[in-house]
């Protein structure tokens, strides 16, 4: 399983960004995918996941300002961001659950200035 992540950059606070995640090999239409970020110095965070029927869960710091989607014939998740706030800036990293295993790939970083 293979995970890219894309859409990260430079925003000012305030602003928006939508990440997006593509999935590839031997990927299972019931997996459930999601996000977790990691700011420098601090523990890895999940942000937000969404199961293949749609269900979502929502870290508390992302509740009503970002919105996790999929398109499932595609493979791809992504992250709408809006409200950024300075200590929103980390890595963001795109992952999957499937078949009993926790995959992700490499980040993209979201950097949010003040």
């Amino acid at each position: 399983v293979q995970l890219q992540a894309s859409g990260g950059g430079l925003v000012q606070a305030g602003g928006s960004l939508r990440l997006s995640c593509t999935a590839s090999g031997k990927i299972f239409s019931t997996n459930t995918m999601g996000w977790h970020r990691q700011a420098p110095g601090k523990q890895r965070e999940l942000v937000a996941i969404m199961t293949s029927v749609g269900s979502t869960m929502y870290a508390d710091s992302a509740k009503g300002r970002f919105t996790i989607s999929r398109d499932n014939a595609k493979n791809m998740v992504y992250l709408r961001m809006d409200s950024l706030k300075p200590e929103d800036t980390a890595v963001y990293y795109c992952l999957t659950v499937q078949s009993g295993g926790l995959y992700w790939g490499q980040g993209t970083l979201v950097t949010v200035s003040s």
